[in-house]
């Protein structure tokens, strides 16, 4: 790959330290919210609902244990290298099992690495979770640059092209000959942007969400029952959920003020994103009834990392770099996946993926499958299904 300054290799043990401090100026601020008054209408049309939010808080000042996320995040084996400048932080669970297939995985926005942990030990040893010892993988989960523990760039350029490549270059300085690619939402990105470059040693991706309709110039067709669906869900998307794509894509400095300032506003911001996953998440919070693995302590973990790392509007700047990557590339067709490609679409996603449009999106498409629950946040909210997924898309590739 090519690199804007000279980079050190070495791969260095990492542990998480939050410091007392820290705590109480989260707890001071929590306090010292100033609330707006409740919204006019009995939906999310206007926004997070005040009494998610003022659950939420309770919850995070009163019952959440602050030292949790320290000490889940501890239990891993953790790392940080340097690739073209930036700090990356990463998880490496090696398998039990021999011959276990090398797996990369990126989360998204808004997530972080906690979204996939759930799915690490499905995963890593698929015997302990009813599936067989061939089905292992390694696995590498990387916090993309901004977010979590990775540091963020300094300077313009870190769009989703750069961050394959640095992946391609974690995984072989960790030594890995041949791998495979998983994503959802931004990292669903980065995955398809890994198979158009088809580094070496990529044996094939797999992905959660069909990035390549979103924003499409030309709309994928509606002709059957199952497409029409999938654009009317896209378009509900874009006209009353896609508040945060535009803001974040055209102005994350100007959100980020608020992101870095009030911890309650930014699990609201965090909060407003797809419609399935909002109410899946307020359900938690209000009536105590959580989603698989979308429980109130797992989202405050993700939300707790958020703030004790200051990555609100590092963590938006990717939309803004992609925005700029696909401004630059107008009218230029990108290279085609030929690398075997694996897709699940799950129910509660932002729109159920119909086969023939992934197919025309990936002509090397190899596996496909309808999943019959989760939603956008898959492996989080369904780890054991999401491995299943996972298993099955790369089962050919071993």
């Amino acid at each position: 790959m090519s690199s804007t300054v000279q980079t050190r290799t070495e791969v260095r043990p990492f542990n998480v330290e939050i410091h007392e401090e820290q705590i109480d100026d989260l707890l001071r601020r929590v306090a010292s919210t100033r609330w707006p008054s409740k919204e006019l209408v009995e939906d999310r049309s206007q926004g997070v609902q005040l009494a998610t939010l003022k659950a939420l808080a309770d919850y995070w000042t009163t019952d959440y244990n602050l030292g949790r996320l320290e000490a889940k995040l501890n239990a891993l084996p953790q790392f940080i290298t340097e690739i073209d400048g930036v700090d990356i932080h990463f998880i490496h669970v090696r398998s039990p099992h021999e011959d276990a297939l090398p797996l990369i995985m990126t989360h998204g926005w808004p997530g972080s690495v906690i979204e996939l942990l759930e799915a690490i030990g499905p995963l890593t040893d698929p015997t302990a979770h009813g599936g067989d010892a061939e089905d292992a993988f390694d696995l590498v989960l990387p916090s993309l640059p901004g977010y979590g523990f990775s540091a963020e760039p300094k300077e313009v350029g870190w769009d989703p092209g750069r961050t394959a490549r640095a992946w391609a270059e974690l995984m072989h300085r960790l030594g890995y000959a041949s791998y495979v690619a998983q994503g959802g939402d931004l990292g669903a990105i980065v995955t398809d942007v890994m198979g158009r470059q088809a580094p070496e040693g990529l044996l094939g991706i797999h992905m959660n969400l069909l990035v390549t309709t979103l924003g499409a110039a030309t709309p994928p067709p509606g002709d059957s029952e199952e497409e029409r669906a999938a654009l009317d869900a896209i378009g509900t998307f874009t006209t009353s959920g896609f508040g945060y794509f535009l803001e974040q894509s055209t102005r994350p400095q100007t959100i980020g003020y608020a992101l870095l300032d009030s911890p309650v506003a930014l699990a609201a911001w965090l909060l407003d994103h797809d419609t399935d996953s909002y109410y899946k998440i307020s359900s938690a919070f209000v009536d105590g009834k959580p989603s698989g693995n979308l429980t109130r302590d797992n989202i405050l973990d993700n939300i707790t990392l958020y703030w004790l790392t200051g990555t609100g509007a590092s963590a938006a700047r990717p939309y803004w770099e992609l925005g700029r990557a696909q401004a630059l590339a107008a009218g230029q067709a990108p290279p085609e996946v030929s690398l075997p490609v694996g897709f699940t679409t799950f129910p509660g996603e932002i729109f159920q993926a119909p086969r023939s449009w992934a197919e025309s999106s990936y002509p090397s498409l190899s596996y496909f499958n309808e999943a019959d629950k989760g939603g956008h946040f898959a492996a989080w909210e369904e780890p054991e299904l999401f491995s299943t997924e996972v298993r099955a898309a790369f089962r050919s590739l071993r």
